[in-house]
């Protein structure tokens, strides 16, 4: 006997109830549980007992900072990382609100996973606070993050600093990251492991707008977790980049909860800050929060610079454990060179540019380890150029394959080659600002002058820990009194002054350049003392040499733009050149002198003969004196200064 049939009416309500129950259900269980769930009113009600809310590790977590009038404010710009419509700014709301959304369900952050999940290291620290009762407050499984945190298979964490590179201005300054060092890693093989990073969204080609608009917190910053060898192929082989690795001391448990703030702030953005909100200091909110006792970001009030980072983190009792110099590429090369005697040199150099050298006499007269290195160095240049080149050409390849066929003839491993670094570890650098106070004469006066400089270093500050033969100054002034004429003026002021001398020899060719903008005080025609507006730029070219111990010699041509009530139109724009030597007379003592010409044919028809001589001696890691001898037409100021850096 077969069943009663459904009417046409009953095949479509039928469904349709049953597709309205389920979606009723769903939304129950999605639902926030009311503020009458006597469970959640209790964990609300023992968090406000506690003052969760104003316990250090939950402003770690939610970034808040104390405002100048009082009041908190998180330094996290993404809505969604918050709970409360006004967690923001009230920590007390956003742990309530938090506290709630653990009930849930529902799918939150830019990760959509449910609070617990999205949120973890807060759910786990919230947990141990207030006790949880799994069976009122159901955990839910976080496959997600379990599978992410049990691939990195962490034993340690290493921060990370590239150094300086002047031609790209996200990293004027360097670089920070961390690298999760994986279990049964080597030294060798740490390569392989995860870095985790955070910077700006920059869209290609931003060029000079980046710094610009980074200023003014004009992109979003995100952290991001990627293979660390995609960062060393960025850094140390493109873009020719030594790199620094702190492998530091944490414990387990704090290995785990710098690993789960990691993964919350994958769900959100700051908005990123050149000078003061980059890339090396929300990093620094990741081992805050692993070891609350450090106070790293508590630091950095204004600006953070990479290197002051660095230097931080190593003053830390027992933080570092151990430090590893990776070098860059043009390192590598440049130091191999060195090992080679010139005729060793012009061989390898020939090796790269045609095959036939490697059947030459004198290649064949040296012992096989020797032959060994020179052709490694010639693969290594070879490898640079097919690398480094937008579109590497063809023989290029061909010619790599034939030195390494040449090399895999000789059937005998590298031997052993210890790079020395140019520039030493950032943190024996000396520190980011500076303070002069010093005297001199200047034409017919005596004077008086104190100079305070926001940043960074010029090219005749001590150099130990700083990019070789690489000036970035900001934000400087210098105040000046004049004896005799009893005026107190501003005697120079600089916005930003860049300059950047890449030696040229047979391997490498990257131009040397410079910018300047600021002013200065100048004698012209009747006005003995005028404030003169400068903007500078050249290109050119340097040379090392290495009669005495080491000096580079460097040539621009230059544009420069005037603006000065001193000038007959108050403006005048013009060119010419500059020419000087930069010298390494001894490990403490440097020299530097420069001689310019610059002619003006638009606004004030003049022109400048300029001459310059500095020389500067390092007392310690922070002090330094100077001398220095300054010239143009009708003009000539001669300085002594006790330079000292904080």
């Amino acid at each position: 006997m077969s069943g009663p049939l459904l009417s046409p009416v009953n095949t479509v309500v039928f469904p349709l109830l049953v597709l309205l129950i389920s979606l009723f259900a769903s939304s129950l269980s999605n639902a926030e549980p009311s503020d009458s769930d006597p469970y959640l009113t209790q964990l609300i009600n023992q968090a406000e007992q506690a003052k969760l809310a104003d316990q250090r590790e939950w402003h770690l977590l939610l970034h808040y900072r104390k405002g100048l009038f009082g009041g908190y404010e998180s330094e996290q710009d993404d809505p969604g990382f918050f709970m409360s419509a006004n967690g923001k700014t009230d920590p007390a709301a956003e742990l309530a609100a938090t506290l709630t959304q653990f009930f849930s369900a529902e799918l939150v952050g830019r990760s959509k996973q449910p609070a617990q999940c999205a949120f973890i290291a807060r759910y786990h620290w919230l947990k141990e606070q207030l006790n949880f009762d799994p069976t009122r407050l159901q955990p839910r499984a976080c496959e997600r993050f379990d599978r992410w945190y049990e691939d990195f298979e962490v034993e340690a964490i290493s921060l990370i600093f590239p150094s300086a590179f002047l031609n790209n201005p996200a990293s004027m300054f360097g670089h920070t990251l961390f690298r999760v060092d994986q279990k049964g890693q080597t030294e060798q093989t740490r390569i392989l492991a995860y870095s985790i990073n955070f910077a700006a969204d920059v869209p290609p080609g931003a060029g000079l707008a980046y710094p610009i608009r980074g200023i003014f917190g004009s992109y979003k910053g995100y952290f991001s977790t990627i293979p660390y060898y995609l960062n060393v192929q960025k850094y140390r082989d493109i873009e020719n980049r030594d790199i620094w690795e702190y492998r530091l001391n944490l414990t387990d448990t704090q290995l785990r909860r710098f690993l789960m703030h990691a993964w919350e702030l994958g769900n959100a953005y700051f908005d990123y800050f050149f000078f003061k909100e980059n890339c090396s200091y929300h990093i620094l909110a990741l081992l805050d929060y692993a070891d609350p006792g450090l106070h790293l970001t508590d630091e950095f009030m204004f600006w953070t610079v990479p290197a002051d980072t660095v230097r931080l983190i190593v003053s830390k009792p027992d933080l570092v454990s151990q430090i590893t110099y990776r070098p860059s590429r043009g390192t590598v090369i440049k130091r191999k060179r060195e090992f080679l005697s010139a005729e060793e040199r012009d061989l390898a150099h020939r090796m790269t540019q045609d095959p036939a050298a490697l059947e030459s006499p004198l290649f064949n007269r040296l012992d096989l380890p020797r032959q060994a290195f020179v052709l490694d160095l010639a693969s290594d240049y070879l490898r640079y150029r097919i690398d480094t080149t937008s579109s590497p050409k063809p023989e290029w390849k061909e010619r790599n394959k034939a030195v390494l066929m040449a090399r895999s003839q000789l059937r005998i491993p590298s031997e052993e080659f210890t790079v020395r670094p140019f520039a030493k570890q950032p943190e024996l650098g000396h520190k980011m600002h500076r303070v002069a106070i010093g005297g001199g004469w200047r034409n017919n006066d005596t004077f008086e002058e104190a100079t305070f400089r926001g940043g960074y270093h010029d090219l005749l500050d001590p150099e130990v820990g700083y990019t070789p033969d690489a000036q970035i100054e900001m934000a400087s002034i210098t105040v000046r009194h004049y004896n005799r004429a009893d005026q107190t003026r501003v005697e120079r002021a600089t916005l930003l002054n860049l300059l950047s001398l890449s030696p040229i020899d047979a391997v490498f060719h990257a131009p040397s350049w410079k910018l300047n903008v600021g002013m200065n005080t100048i004698r012209h025609r009747d006005c003995q003392l005028c404030s003169n507006g400068i903007v500078n730029s050249g290109i050119g070219g340097a040379k090392e040499f290495r009669l005495l111990k080491r000096e580079v010699l460097f040539a621009f041509a230059e544009v420069e733009a005037n603006v000065s009530g001193a000038y007959d139109e108050m403006h005048r724009i013009g060119g010419g050149g500059t020419v000087g030597m930069l010298a390494d007379i001894t490990e403490r003592w440097k020299m530097m002198a420069t001689g310019s010409y610059v002619r003006f044919p638009l606004g004030d028809k003049s022109d400048d003969f300029r001459w310059y001589v500095g020389s500067r001696f390092t007392i310690a890691q922070n002090w330094a004196v100077r001398l220095e001898y300054n010239h143009r037409s009708y003009d000539n100021d001669v300085l002594f200064s006790v330079q000292a850096y904080f």
